[in-house]
């Protein structure tokens, strides 16, 4: 199973690099991963060609606001089928495309997906700033965790494993990364 982990968001956004920050530690990593890690950043275009070289699995990294505490970690999957706003938003420039208007450029080129993982967290902060939140720079180890169990779950599923299914996704990853109150 080939597997693109794709960090997203802006450096200058603080809490927005987030995806950013969590594949930087993989790359540093001294730790394999069964996968293609890529720092997308703002590149949406470039995002978009990667995934048109054939990829069986997307794991997105992202903040994301999803009504948690700031810092939580969630995990979340949706196949290529399942309704998705699609639509390119601003110019369509090469630093001007979000997660879901890149996958609409590759829907354009001919290019898909089967199935879209999105590691996302809760961000406190997103504002014209460098640098995370303390409880979103708190949130990266639990996600580059999460990053590499999801991996090699993936890769564990193409080996003849059991299969994965969504609920085993949620129930695993779910509470884990709540930050405690």
């Amino acid at each position: 199973m080939r597997v693109l982990v794709a960090g997203v968001g802006n450096l200058f956004l603080g809490d927005d690099a987030f995806g950013v920050e969590v594949v930087q530690q993989l790359l540093r990593s001294d730790r394999a991963l069964p996968a293609r890690v890529m720092d997308a950043g703002i590149r949406g275009v470039h995002l978009a060609y990667e995934l048109l070289d054939g990829y069986d699995a997307l794991v997105l990294v992202d903040a994301m606001a999803h009504g948690e505490v700031p810092g939580t970690v969630s995990v979340f999957e949706r196949s290529w089928d399942e309704e998705g706003d699609r639509t390119t938003r601003g110019d369509g420039g090469a630093h001007d495309l979000d997660p879901e208007s890149a996958l609409a450029l590759l829907e354009r080129l001919g290019g898909r997906v089967e199935r879209i993982f999105t590691v996302g967290c809760e961000p406190d902060e997103i504002c014209e700033r460098i640098g995370l939140s303390a409880s979103v720079a708190a949130a990266v180890p639990p996600a580059v965790k999460a990053v590499r169990d999801l991996v090699a779950r993936l890769a564990s599923a193409a080996a003849g494993a059991a299969n994965e299914s969504t609920r085993e996704v949620k129930r695993c990853f779910g509470d884990s990364s709540r930050p405690q109150s």
